[in-house]
């Protein structure tokens, strides 16, 4: 629990179901927590917790020097507060809703024009974790504002609280960007749990193999990035030359086994760019080069 200066009163816009995890985390740590949603209803659990609901939007905010928001888009946030932009100078606000880089800055000048600081962040955590060491945080946007509320903060990421500096849409860059891995290497393995279900093998079975490989290529993570990063790629561990070769058997064994070969279509068509382009020799790192390029 929190104690002393660090138990501020905190205003939530926003129980969805993290809205709901984000409320209990700020009771459980001793902030007077205000709560507004558009469904009432939803606040009967954070009332029995301590927490009271705010009659207005306008109630909700004069509540609280901190107003969070955490709601379905940067739309609804702003339909939400732009006809009470005016009671929140002075304040800071933060937004924990889900959006992109450009919605963040947008939203960081609106808050400029309307006389109140402004945090975007991003939630890398579901709800249970919320208030946990397991949590993550992103944080982008004033310094100054981030140094005010960051013991507060550190309610929902004890640990795993950062703040990007004062470009607002860094969070959401990282938020995306680690997404994607995520989406990167969990259609990979459903993709192999596919593969091998053609010859009677469980995913249960698979999955410890498939963990234990991904804790492998973290390896190839921090080596490839120096690559990146200095813009020479030494092939330390293999050529794209070698692995175009296994590519194609992985898609030869998807074809063969009647499952979507989308995935591995899609790895051998890039390699194929990057050899025509003379990289055929280099590391995995130098397909940097094909990211860095709009999509034809």
């Amino acid at each position: 629990m929190a104690s002393g200066d660090d138990v501020v009163p905190v205003t939530l816009i926003g129980l969805g179901v993290m809205g709901q995890a984000l409320a209990t985390a700020l009771v459980e740590a001793g902030h007077p927590l205000t709560v507004w949603n558009r469904s009432p209803d939803k606040a009967t659990e954070v009332i029995r917790r301590g927490g009271r609901l705010a009659s207005s939007v306008a109630d909700a905010i004069d509540a609280s020097d901190l107003v969070i928001i955490c709601v379905s888009g940067y739309d609804v946030v702003r339909a939400i507060l732009d006809p009470v932009a005016e009671s929140l100078k002075g304040k800071v606000l933060l937004n924990l809703t889900s959006g992109d880089s450009t919605a963040a800055r947008d939203a960081a000048r609106w808050a400029n024009k309307n006389g109140f600081e402004y945090l975007d962040g991003a939630i890398m955590a579901i709800p249970r974790v919320v208030g946990t060491e397991h949590a993550v945080f992103l944080y982008g946007g004033s310094a100054a504002a981030f140094t005010k509320i960051e013991n507060t903060l550190k309610t929902f990421a004890p640990v795993g609280t950062t703040h990007f500096g004062e470009d607002h849409g860094l969070a959401s860059l990282y938020d995306v960007a680690l997404l994607g891995i995520m989406w990167g290497f969990l259609n990979s393995f459903l993709h192999g749990a596919a593969l091998l279900e053609t010859a009677g093998v469980k995913a249960a079975v698979f999955a410890p193999y498939a963990n234990q490989w991904i804790g492998a290529c973290t390896a190839f993570v921090a080596s490839y990035a120096d690559q990146i990063d200095e813009g020479v790629y030494p092939a330390l561990d293999a050529t794209i030359n070698t692995h175009l070769a296994t590519m194609v058997h992985l898609r030869h064994e998807s074809t063969a086994a009647g499952i979507n070969a989308e995935l591995p279509v899609l790895f051998k068509s890039m390699a194929d760019r990057a050899i025509a382009e003379g990289h055929g020799e280099d590391s995995y790192a130098a397909m940097i080069k094909q990211f860095r390029r709009a999509s034809a």
